[in-house]
């Protein structure tokens, strides 16, 4: 990207304000405030977009990305109606590595459901976010010594649902044009929708929204188009998702299936699923990987599989295909009308995957 420059500190209310957000009432008040002072630290570092787009010393890549982006970004309030954008994306926020943040997911092993945490504004959430390496593995490791399976996995972007103004992280930039937009639309519907305490469906619909309004952005673009490199990736890409879906959700079907089933012991349950895993895991690589056009999913085939990293997985590919067929069938393609009406009725219904029934 280009040499940051140094910005003045942000003014003391707002972190202040970042602080409180996070602290108040938080059943682990230190994890939440060093979460809220490294969170401070990436919004001091942001630069206005417009700056970095006609800065001498960004290179012409990472411009064309900035300007995709801002251009999605516009596509996705005005044409799909996305609300509480604010002025998230506006800014950019270059980091020292590859890595926004370290993600870690626990669950139980006797059981296939995740630990959970409580959070002030979300709810209950089943993930944990780490700024530091050293941090997360900690964590990782007590959760283990504890008796849970864990992932602890990277991300390059997430969203404060409006809260505060998100920057395009560098980290988002490190992927091709279609992944870096795929990536901000996808937070975009985070702030246009979020349903406290429904992390399932929220990142499932959130992987929806953001590979449909990617679709449509880049097939309906001015010098885009439906033969188009980046619209043929983009359609691809959500190909791919499906794919991953049906494979996903088989998995879990059969793992509750060994949980429900009368075993010896607990121990003997827990060989049974682990038995299942490996051989899921074979199958991934060699059927459903090769199969694939656009996304190899490579963390997929090389983490070994267990409770959490199926389940941190399968909330972001939940019922993909009822998200298709919605639509296509039932709107006929209107995405901002789709969108629109699930925002309006998914809170409403006791489950709000209820929406694609």
């Amino acid at each position: 990207m280009r040499a940051q420059e140094r910005r003045p500190a942000l003014p003391g209310p707002i972190l202040t304000t970042l602080v409180l957000a996070l602290v108040v009432g938080a059943c682990n008040p230190i994890y939440l405030a060093r979460a809220g002072w490294a969170q401070a630290g990436i919004l001091n570092s942001r630069e206005p977009l417009v700056q970095v787009l006609t800065a001498p010393d960004t290179d012409e890549e990472t411009r064309g990305k900035l300007r995709l982006i801002r251009d999605a970004r516009h596509f996705a309030i005005s044409e799909l109606g996305f609300r509480n954008a604010g002025s998230s994306y506006t800014t950019v926020a270059e980091l020292p590595s590859d890595t926004l943040a370290l993600v870690l997911t626990a669950a139980y092993r006797d059981r296939l459901e995740f630990h959970t945490w409580w959070f002030p504004i979300v709810g209950q959430v089943p993930y944990r976010a780490y700024f530091s390496t050293s941090a997360g593995e900690r964590a990782q490791q007590e959760m283990e010594a504890d008796g849970y399976d864990t992932f602890l996995r990277p991300t390059a972007a997430f969203s404060t649902l409006g809260w505060f103004s998100d920057p395009i992280y560098s980290t988002v930039l490190r992927q091709d044009q279609v992944g870096a937009v795929q990536t901000i639309l996808h937070e975009l519907a985070h702030n246009h929708l979020f349903i406290p305490g429904q992390g399932r469906f929220n990142e499932s619909w959130a992987t929806f929204a953001g590979h449909a309004a990617s679709i449509q952005f880049f097939c309906n673009r001015d010098g885009g188009g439906p033969n188009t490199t980046w619209c043929l990736r983009a359609q691809a890409r959500w190909t791919d998702a499906r794919r991953v879906s049906r494979f996903l959700m088989e998995l879990e079907a059969d793992i509750r299936q060994i949980y429900a089933r009368d075993h010896p012991s607990t121990e003997a349950a827990i060989r049974v699923r682990d038995d299942r895993y490996r051989e899921a895991l074979e199958d991934f690589r060699t059927r459903v990987q090769p199969s694939l056009e656009a996304s190899s999913y490579p963390s997929l085939a090389r983490e070994e599989l267990n409770n959490a990293t199926l389940l941190s997985r399968v909330i972001y590919f939940h019922r993909l295909d009822d998200f298709q067929r919605v639509w296509q069938e039932d709107w006929a393609g209107d995405l901002a009308g789709l969108m629109a009406w699930i925002r309006e009725e998914a809170g409403e219904r006791p489950d709000p995957f209820q929406v694609l029934n």
